[in-house]
C-alpha cells in the first residue's frame, strides 16, 4: 500500500478573510459613549435690550480649584453642604441682607479652574440642580397639591418662574 501524502492547506487567503471578519465587528459593534451634560443653552440675548443690574448679594459664587477643594462665598465647603447652602441662599426672600432678595434674583455662580477634575464639577452641579429640584417639588406641593413631575405644563412653568434655574459658569486658567 502506498502512503498518500497529505494536500496542504492554502493559507493565502486567510489573511483577507481576517481583515474581512475584522472590518465586519468593527462596524456593527456599538461603543457606549458620554455625552456629558444635556442642556438647552439660551438665545442670545437681544442688544436693544438694557442689561439688568445685578446685586452682588444676589450672586452666590462657588469656585472650585484645581485640586477640587472648593469655597462658597469665599469659604471652605464640601460637596454635600452645596445643597443646603444653594436652597437657603435661594430661599432667603431678604431675611439675611448679605443673601438674596428672592428667589427670581438668587443667581448662582461656579467658577471652576481648567485642573478641576470633571467628577468634582459634575458633583457640585447635580447638587445644584437637586436643590432646584426640592424647592420646586416643596412649591408644587403647596401651591398644587402634586409633586412638579405630575404637574400640566402651564403648571410646571408657573413653579419654575417661581424658582428659576440661575447657574453661571465659567472657567479660569
Amino acid at each position: 500500500m502506498a502512503k498518500r501524502n497529505l494536500q496542504e492547506i492554502n493559507a493565502g487567503s486567510m489573511a483577507d478573510i481576517a481583515f474581512l471578519l475584522l472590518i465586519f465587528f468593527l462596524v456593527t459593534t456599538t461603543m457606549e459613549s458620554n455625552y456629558g451634560i444635556r442642556r438647552k443653552l439660551p438665545p442670545p440675548p437681544d442688544p436693544s435690550v438694557e442689561k439688568p443690574i445685578l446685586k452682588m448679594k444676589n450672586v452666590l459664587q462657588i469656585v472650585i480649584n484645581g485640586q477640587d477643594k472648593m469655597l462658597i462665598e469665599e469659604k471652605p465647603a464640601t460637596v454635600k453642604e452645596v445643597k443646603k447652602i444653594a436652597m437657603d441662599f435661594i430661599t432667603n426672600n431678604g431675611k439675611d441682607p448679605r443673601s438674596s432678595d428672592n428667589p427670581q434674583k438668587a443667581v448662582i455662580s461656579i467658577k471652576e479652574m481648567r485642573e478641576t477634575s470633571y467628577k468634582e464639577y459634575i458633583s457640585v452641579y447635580n447638587e445644584l440642580i437637586a436643590a432646584y429640584s426640592v424647592l420646586r417639588n416643596k412649591y408644587a406641593q403647596k401651591k398644587f397639591s402634586k409633586s412638579f413631575d405630575q404637574l400640566t405644563e402651564e403648571q410646571q412653568k408657573t413653579v419654575s418662574d417661581f424658582y428659576p434655574q440661575k447657574i453661571a459658569e465659567s472657567m479660569t486658567k
